[in-house]
């Protein structure tokens, strides 16, 4: 797959459109599950990989959704068990030290494909880091709080990826979305997040509405 920024991520096998006999309804139906099955590989892949090698030189190896969902993953577990054991101003430290050094990559040399997959990160990495200032002020000592039930949470479970918010959860869709940037995260953002996840819990839709630079994409 190459995306519209450039970004390749292969496939895990090939399709053939002769096989298909030139069905154009058989054969992009093969392209889509192979979509699908290239970044559930490549997710997997990315999260075993993560703790074997520094954050800020791991993040520049994998496709951009990849790099945002794998630390997304592993920042839900590390506050998890920072709300554990009561350290959650030492983990606030970690985040800032984390983030301070992508900073750092983005001063650097980088191709333009990794520039766009760490300014993406570092708008993910600035939320997670106020999400854990926040908890850290408010004493936030138990895992099953809502203040922390309240956020987006990725759990990497059998062999796939879901998504919990409050009471809600979804399956994460391993649907190609390129290198796109972030634009911005804001506590309405994260209200939107809330009312779309119980949304769809409930196989309901939403339609974000509003002005220019505000977040709704995000």
């Amino acid at each position: 797959m190459v995306s519209e920024e450039k970004e390749e991520v292969p496939f895990n096998n090939i399709i053939s459109t002769a096989a298909a006999n030139g069905a154009v309804e058989k054969w992009l139906l093969q392209v889509e599950k192979a979509m699908f099955d290239s970044i559930h590989h490549v997710t997997g892949e990315g999260l075993k990989s993560y703790e074997l090698k520094p954050r800020d030189e791991w993040v520049l190896d994998w496709p951009g959704m990849v790099v945002l969902v794998c630390t997304a993953v592993y920042w839900t577990k590390g506050v998890t068990e920072a709300i554990t054991k009561g350290q959650t101003k030492k983990y606030e430290e970690m985040c800032t030290s984390d983030l301070l050094k992508v900073v750092d990559r983005v001063r650097g040399e980088l191709t333009s494909l990794q520039r766009k997959t760490l300014g993406a990160l570092v708008v993910m990495d600035v939320h997670a880091r106020d999400v854990v200032v926040q908890m850290a002020e408010d004493g936030v000592s138990d895992a099953r709080d809502f203040k922390w039930l309240a956020q987006l949470r990725y759990f990497w479970e059998d062999e796939t990826l879901r998504v919990r918010m409050i009471n809600a959860e979804a399956q994460y869709g391993f649907e190609y979305l390129g290198n796109s940037s972030r634009l911005v995260i804001t506590p309405l953002t994260d209200r939107c997040y809330r009312t779309l996840m119980g949304a769809i819990h409930l196989n309901l839709g939403g339609a974000p509405a509003g002005p220019a630079g505000t977040g709704k994409t995000e």
